[in-house]
């Protein structure tokens, strides 16, 4: 110790951090010098008034002591004082220089000294006093805080020399949750700094605050070193939060930016109306309201001039921002009319702006929207498509629903197929009349009679059967339009072949010892034509079944109108029913030519090659016609082809015989018939 007579001391305090560590040395020299450590990251160079009052107090104290003969006379007291600049490593360090001496470097005897102070004052922090009283209990150095309060410090077993001048945080938690019992408080919130002081002390009073029956909505951490982010979303937190009161455990240091943040959102969330009625708040960019008042220079009665209110624009407003009384302003020349400046007129609704090149945006030429397009604004920038279901009108300003296209029975094509229909019907109606009153003839009879009125009867469903092509396409239409056409004509085809197989056997039958005729009779024909019309009927029940016709919207041939048609659904169901026709009526024109060159006598060959011919041309070119065709001229030419086989049939084949019955009944004779002089 030094003297009574005098007393030397050096101090030194750094303008910066939150805390202080004191020593009292034992003995002090002139040339000691104190370095105050380098502020710890993340700490600024501010100067903390309480820490410093705190150094101050210290130094009054000791130097209270020193000059007082009661107090301890004879001994004389120095200090020396760290700044840890609230570092818990700067803490630590701080701590070992004090122990250690004033040497700056450590050796092999300097553990073996006896530490260098009696007793060591601080820290303000739990945290830098729980990292002091660590590294300097084992030592039996005493630790004296004057402001640590972390109730873990209470611990004798981790903390043998800790003592302090500050009540525990523990009796903190415990009134802190006796005064929230008190006004009834239940349901709260907490905000901790995140250190040992906070950490401990929210602990302590959640544990006490579950014993009183208090339940905490959240709990947020926050310190001095965190982002504005960080600190927002724990604002965020707490004004989302039902609780409406807070319990914090913040030290001082980590309470003042959110503080900060605090004032800050309130001054954002100004809001208030002033006697005058004008609305005082801020914007997201932090500027007021923007109002303006409009003024008009106007002559007055007097000759002067003078400004007279004709609008008001208020940012604040919802809608109309801008009010303008435009009947009480005045123009040049006290003209009322509101003078037009433009560089090119206004392009109405069905066009579009084209800037023009070179020119300023103001200048464009108004371009008429193209087909299926729209703009219905004035000035528009740009044309719109319309749906795929609408097209636009002849002004392009609006979109109306495509026209729905179908072979009619209004319009003049569908008028003239039935027409046709009608009257390919009703002929083979009169044939079958002049057949049935000429039944017993010779004509009639040969040949088989029962073929010639079944064939009558097929041909008059292949020509109704044309009528289900026309009109609206349903469901049940484009089932039955398909399917009625491959059964009638199979009918009218099984019909035909039997009838040339009939002319094949009968000319054999005609040679010596021949008795063809008997494995080919009426049975037989009868037989031969319903199988041959059932095989149709399976393969129609199965395309049914499998993939049946269905009505399609068909939007690929014409972009301005919608196709409505029947989608055969599968094609090969199509296509064999088809190809089931053609097969027959390839079969049945060999047959014919090949007995083309019987006796006259049986030449009814001659007129079915014909028939067969004209059958299988028109169905022939009636594939590629039918691949190419749109819309509803697909539908006609398949109308068209039914109707012109069935014309051919039914001329080629029955017109002579009606010649005979009817004009040449001299001829229908059986002696004409089989060719006896």
């Amino acid at each position: 110790m030094a003297p009574d007579s005098g007393r030397q001391r050096r101090r030194h305090h750094r303008p910066c951090g939150s805390g202080a560590v004191h020593r009292l040395p034992k003995q002090m020299t002139e040339d000691q010098m104190v370095v105050c450590p380098v502020a710890a990251p993340g700490q600024t160079g501010c100067l903390n008034l309480r820490e410093f009052k705190f150094a101050q107090t210290l130094i009054f104290a000791i130097e209270e002591i020193n000059n007082s003969t009661q107090l301890l006379p004879g001994v004389t007291l120095g200090y020396k004082i760290y700044d840890a600049c609230g570092s818990v490593s700067q803490t630590v360090l701080s701590s070992m220089a004090l122990m250690n001496g004033y040497e700056k470097t450590l050796h092999d005897e300097s553990c073996s000294k006896p530490p260098f102070v009696h007793a060591i004052v601080g820290e303000s922090g739990s945290s830098p006093t729980i990292g002091m009283a660590s590294l300097v209990g084992p030592f039996s150095i005493p630790v004296v805080s004057h402001f640590a309060t972390c109730a873990c410090l209470s611990d004798r077993k981790r903390f043998p020399t800790f003592f302090r001048t500050i009540p525990s945080d523990y009796y903190q938690s415990k009134a802190l949750a006796q005064l929230v019992k008190h006004f009834g408080w239940t349901w709260i919130g907490t905000v901790r700094s995140r250190s040992d002081y906070g950490n401990n002390g929210i602990a302590a009073f959640e544990k006490i605050a579950e014993q009183e029956g208090i339940c905490i909505e959240y709990s947020e951490a926050i310190f001095r070193t965190d982002s504005e982010e960080q600190l927002l979303k724990t604002l965020e937190v707490i004004g989302k939060a039902t609780a409406r009161v807070v319990v914090a455990f913040v030290s001082f240091g980590d309470y003042v930016p959110l503080l900060k943040l605090m004032v800050l959102e309130y001054i954002r969330n100004v809001n208030f109306t002033v006697k005058t009625g004008e609305k005082i708040f801020f914007d997201a960019r932090g500027d007021p309201v923007a109002k303006y008042d409009l003024v008009n220079w106007q002559p007055a009665e007097d000759g002067s001039l003078q400004f007279k209110l004709v609008g008001v624009y208020d940012s604040s407003l919802p809608l109309d921002k801008l009010q303008v009384d435009q009947e009480n302003m005045i123009w040049a020349e006290n003209s009322r009319q509101v003078p037009v400046s433009v560089c090119s007129e206004s392009c109405p609704p069905g066009t579009r702006k084209a800037v023009q090149k070179g020119r300023p945006v103001c200048c464009y030429d108004c371009i008429k929207c193209a087909d299926g397009e729209i703009s219905n604004e004035t000035d528009s920038s740009d044309c719109f498509l319309c749906d795929l279901e609408y097209w636009s009108n002849e002004n392009k300003d609006k979109c109306v629903l495509k026209v729905i296209e179908f072979l009619s029975y209004t319009e003049i094509m569908g008028i003239v197929l039935s027409i046709c229909s009608f009257f390919g019907a009703l002929l083979t109606l009169m044939i079958s009349f002049v057949f049935y009153l000429h039944k017993e003839t010779p004509i009639v009879r040969a040949n088989n009679s029962e073929l010639s009125f079944l064939l009558l009867f097929s041909l008059t469903l292949c020509f109704l059967c044309s009528l289900t092509f026309i009109g609206r396409p349903t469901e049940w239409s484009c089932m039955l339009r398909h399917t009625a056409f491959g059964i009638t004509f199979v009918l009218c085809i099984s019909c035909v072949l039997g009838k040339t197989i009939v002319v094949l056997m009968a000319f054999k039958a005609t040679l010596p010892g021949s008795n063809v005729m008997k494995w080919f009779g009426p049975l037989q024909q009868r037989l031969s034509v319903v199988s041959l019309t059932l095989i149709q009927v399976l393969i129609c029940v199965l395309w049914l079944t499998i993939s049946p016709p269905f009505p399609h919207e068909n939007m690929n041939y014409y972009r301005e109108k919608i196709i409505l048609e029947c989608h055969v659904g599968s094609d090969v169901g199509f296509w064999a029913v088809l190809g089931y026709i053609g097969l027959l009526s390839i079969l049945c024109f060999v047959l014919a030519f090949l007995a083309r060159k019987l006796p006259d006598n049986f030449n009814e060959a001659k007129f079915i090659t014909f028939s067969m011919l004209i059958f299988c041309a028109v169905w022939i070119t009636f594939i590629p016609a039918y691949i190419s065709s749109p819309g509803k001229y697909t539908v006609a030419m398949e109308i068209f082809a039914i109707l012109a086989s069935s014309f051919g049939l039914l001329f080629c084949i029955f017109a002579p015989k009606c010649y005979i019955i009817l004009l040449k009944p001299e001829q229908n004779t059986k002696k004409n018939m089989i060719g006896k002089p």
